[in-house]
């Protein structure tokens, strides 16, 4: 079945390590990108009735309950299964929550980040621990029991004491979902630029070593595991049941239309996505620029081995690309079980290069 994915690309404060597509805006470009996003909308042609529906952001949870309810409107809702509310700690309140819940919203990802005050003053974020800990509440309270809480293992101060403390509220909150990802500097950050320049402002000087990072996610998989949540991606964890179905979209290669600024779509075979520059989205909401069709074999490979299930290979693939499975089996990275293959543990940490070696194959074959 088919997903969703909207676009809201506002926040109160831009993150030091952020360069998504999203900013702080006026009230006046706010407005305007509603009716962009309204017509974009209305204007697409549904083939199928989308199982699943996601507003992502930027900081969806900022976006006021009428315009909420006037996208759910444009939007096929008949066999919707699961709507997930992205959401910065601190930007909810027991009205909006209720709304979401009356909208037919039962998921939030919560971009918590860190539970340490010095780590996320590093960030620019505003929230502490309990702030998460009353929106956690407030969602209880709403019927939402299906939430996600974001963490960053790297992030500027980080230490093995500091990121137990974050793990140990995962645990006090008993959140069903976590994300964990590994902290990957942007050059064209606030952050980036700093590191580049040699100097101290938002953490540059205070980054934990990649040794660290490695350690700190890794001791990230066994606490989590304790606590009965499995890694089911790379980054993801659930409690059996709880997995995000929308991204399993992504890593299974199901197909997803995007709406908004910079929303990617992936639809028969095909990849394409709106603008990344509000004011030519807003000129041209119905745009697409167009990317050629994908190669099979190395989204297959690419994304599929994110899961901890990996992946099962054609007896194609196998041949054509039998040179990277044994330089990384060999290796120890890849394991091979009967007719499937996945990352080892120690594959998971160096996944990117392994990734990119069958990226190269298959270009080259191209």
């Amino acid at each position: 079945m088919a997903g969703v994915y909207i676009s809201y690309p506002f926040c109160n404060q831009k993150c030091s390590f952020c360069n998504f597509a999203s900013d702080v805006s006026s009230a006046e470009t706010i407005a305007a990108y509603h009716g962009a996003l309204l017509t974009q909308i209305r204007a697409h042609v549904w083939p199928w009735q989308p199982e699943t529906l996601y507003f992502g952001g930027g900081t969806p949870s900022l976006m006021p309950v009428e315009k909420l309810r006037e996208l759910m409107a444009a939007i096929p809702t008949l066999r919707l299964r699961e709507i997930t509310m992205e959401a910065a700690p601190g930007t909810l309140t027991h009205e909006s929550v209720s709304a979401w819940s009356e909208c037919g919203i039962n998921r939030v990802s919560l971009g918590v980040q860190s539970f340490v005050n010095a780590e996320l003053r590093q960030t620019g974020r505003r929230h502490n621990a309990q702030t998460v800990a009353s929106d956690v509440k407030l969602l209880r309270e709403a019927g939402i029991d299906n939430f996600n809480i974001d963490l960053i293992a790297g992030l500027p101060d980080q230490t093995r004491e500091s990121w137990n403390e974050s793990l140990d509220w995962v645990e006090r909150l008993a959140s069903p979902h976590v994300s964990v990802y590994i902290f990957e500097v942007d050059e064209d950050s606030r952050l980036g630029k700093e590191m580049l320049l040699g100097g101290v402002r938002y953490g540059a000087g205070a980054m934990p070593s990649d040794d660290l990072i490695a350690e700190l996610y890794a001791s990230a998989v066994t606490r989590l595991s304790g606590m009965g949540i499995a890694r089911y991606e790379i980054s993801n964890f659930a409690l059996d049941g709880f997995q995000s179905r929308h991204n399993l979209k992504y890593w299974q290669l199901e197909p997803y239309v995007g709406f908004g600024l910079d929303a990617h779509s992936h639809v028969n075979g095909r990849r394409f996505s709106s603008s990344d520059v509000m004011t030519e989205y807003l000129a041209n909401p119905l745009f697409r620029a167009t990317d050629n069709a994908t190669i099979a074999a190395e989204e297959h490979f690419f994304v599929g081995l994110r899961l901890d299930a990996g992946i099962e290979p054609t007896p194609e693939e196998w041949l054509r690309f039998a040179a990277p499975i044994d330089k990384w089996a060999s290796a120890g990275l890849l394991i091979r079980e009967s007719n499937r293959l996945r990352l080892s543990p120690g594959g998971v940490l160096v996944s990117n290069e392994i990734f990119a070696d069958f990226l190269s194959l298959e270009l080259g074959h191209a």
